[in-house]
């Protein structure tokens, strides 16, 4: 069976969203264009990899071609996930690229497969290999999409200041405690 690559040239929006409450999110990255959504589904460190990596890039893009680093997202997306939520497919494999002809950086998301993935199919237009999600974005977007990405996994449950693992609502066995007592979210 062919692969499927949905691409994205102009998204009107590409976004990190989540759905349930903190310690029970999924995490969902949504492209946009012309009233055509794709959203797929991936792990919370996979969002905040992929936005440090685009950051990175930024960077790394600056330098090299002497182009502006955005400073600031001109606004930053704040709004839900578009609905109805429906997954296209999980990630498994990312890809990040700078593509010079159209100054964009391309963000592309394989879905999960069983088979080892040739290196060689990401960032391609190959027949065979897994479904995937490419989108490009204009470094402004990139800047938008990381900071965004950044607040979302960072909205989570807040760290415990003794051992750093997420406290629950209704607080957690705290390691450096020795599992002696349980620490509440609001101190001892």
């Amino acid at each position: 069976m062919s692969r499927v690559i949905h691409v994205f040239r102009q998204p009107e929006r590409f976004v990190a969203g989540t759905v349930g409450e903190p310690g029970d999110r999924s995490f969902y990255l949504q492209a946009i264009q012309d009233a055509r959504t794709i959203s797929v589904l991936l792990e919370k460190q996979q969002v905040s990899v992929l936005a440090d990596r685009i950051s990175a890039l930024l960077q790394e893009v600056a330098r090299r071609f002497g182009s502006d680093l955005p400073e600031e997202a001109e606004g930053t997306d704040l709004d839900p996930l578009a609905v109805p939520l429906e997954e296209e497919f999980r990630v498994g494999t990312m890809g990040l690229g700078w593509d010079a002809d159209s100054r964009s950086i391309v963000v592309e998301l394989l879905a999960v497969t069983e088979e080892e993935i040739d290196e060689s199919v990401v960032l391609d237009d190959t027949e065979e290999g897994p479904d995937a999600l490419r989108v490009f974005l204009t470094p402004t977007q990139a800047k938008a999409f990381a900071d965004r990405a950044e607040r979302v996994v960072s909205a989570g449950r807040p760290p415990c200041p003794l051992c750093a693992a997420p406290l629950d609502s209704g607080g957690h066995v705290c390691a450096r405690l020795n599992g002696y007592r349980e620490r509440s979210p609001v101190g001892d």
